[in-house]
């Protein structure tokens, strides 16, 4: 998986970072003082990943939590974000990813008492209101969780502040941490989800719906709170079938009224990443269509068109059993 690993002085004695280099007792070894003077200090190619991954380990440093975007989350509620790790093993076309970093190397973050000390510290200044913090802005939550080992520290640290909300964003099946820990009504593991033909075509190396979907029935049987994320939902002729395929495969195994929220939203891109998702795949045509720059800068399709989309989307889910109160639109 990896070629080398980087570590930080400053964590190398942790037991976090102990358990890793067990994982990967032959990898060379390069001690650094810190990540941010190493990664991405020589730009590497996106599509580099396929062939080779270096590991760095550190400590996030700088703002540690982060007011997420408007509309990120669901209306009513301050929303933050805290960042455990930067990229990801997976390889979705359309992952921004591709044009925020110089490096497509893995980056895992190990200081997660600081991170926790923030988040209470933000948590305090909403006394008043349930305040949501979200991982996986940079990475996927639970793909590389049975080496980072950071879940059960973030569930110990929400159920002392039961009045927060952590969502776990994932595209992963990898569930046996999970799994191990006792469900928290306050902590919710949110499956982004894409019909079978898409995510096969457009999110590569990520487990195929059918994974993730008995991901989803294991953790709802063991009580684990779920929510979905229909985002990006990518225009193709047949996308209204596709849609109404996977939610009724979706709703084969769990009853919708158990699913905590719903967001849709279509695809998008900044300037800098449309241009590296065009330049890494030429082949794909569905990004080459009816895409504009929008009101916030982004590429897109039209605003017509994106309603269109998204009200179609959601007739569905409402078919399938969804109210409207457990609906939202992300980043409209």
């Amino acid at each position: 998986m990896f070629d080398r690993i980087f570590i930080e002085q400053e964590v190398k004695d942790l037991p976090a970072t102990e358990k890793i280099l067990r994982t990967f007792p032959d990898l060379p070894i390069t001690e650094i003082d810190q990540v941010d003077k190493v990664f991405g200090q020589v730009k590497k190619p996106y599509l580099q990943k396929r062939e080779t991954l270096n590991l760095f380990l550190g400590k996030k440093r700088g703002q540690l939590v982060k007011e997420a975007p408007e509309a990120y989350g669901a209306a009513g509620a301050p929303h933050y974000y805290f960042v455990h790790a930067y990229n990801c093993i997976y390889e979705c076309q359309y992952c921004y990813l591709q044009g925020y970093f110089h490096s497509p190397d893995i980056v895992l973050f190990l200081n997660h008492a600081e991170i926790a000390e923030e988040i209470h510290r933000v948590a305090d200044q909403h006394p008043d209101q349930t305040v949501w913090f979200h991982a996986g802005e940079f990475s996927d939550s639970l793909a590389l969780s049975h080496l980072s080992g950071e879940l059960d520290f973030y569930f110990d640290c929400f159920k002392k502040r039961p009045t927060a909300k952590l969502e776990l964003r994932t595209k992963s099946a990898n569930i046996r941490e999970l799994l191990k820990l006792e469900p928290a009504p306050n902590i919710i593991t949110s499956f982004s989800l894409s019909p079978d033909k898409a995510s096969k075509h457009f999110d590569l190396k990520t487990p195929p719906l059918k994974a993730r979907l008995a991901a989803m029935k294991a953790l709802s049987d063991a009580g684990h709170p779920l929510a979905i994320h229909l985002d990006p939902i990518i225009y193709q002729p047949n996308f209204i079938e596709a849609y109404d395929q996977m939610l009724s495969q979706l709703t084969n195994q769990i009853d919708l009224n158990r699913i905590q929220y719903i967001s849709l939203g279509v695809v998008r891109f900044t300037k800098d990443v449309y241009r590296e998702v065009r330049n890494n795949y030429p082949q794909t045509s569905e990004f080459r269509g009816n895409f504009k720059t929008s009101f916030d800068g982004k590429v897109r399709y039209d605003r017509p068109t994106r309603m269109y989309i998204l009200n179609q989307v959601k007739a569905l889910c409402s078919k399938y059993g969804a109210s409207e109160d457990q609906i939202y639109l992300c980043m409209e």
